[in-house]
């Protein structure tokens, strides 16, 4: 997900995505550990993909 994309939603929308990425960042963790990954750079562009949400919804609360 581009910043310019999360620039665009909702601070609720950003608190659904948020949980969502969330989710799937474990899911996929789970999954690795259990067996490898095909694509283990996923894990890093989920990971990479709930900081920049996170990072969003924290200027949003300040400004």
């Amino acid at each position: 997900m581009k910043q310019s994309e999360i620039k665009e939603l909702s601070v609720a929308e950003l608190q659904e995505k948020l949980s969502e990425t969330k989710k799937s960042y474990l899911d996929l963790k789970m999954t690795h550990t259990i067996s490898p990954l095909e694509n283990p750079i996923q894990l890093r562009n989920v990971r990479r993909d709930v900081a920049r949400i996170a990072t969003e919804l924290t200027k949003r609360d300040l400004q």
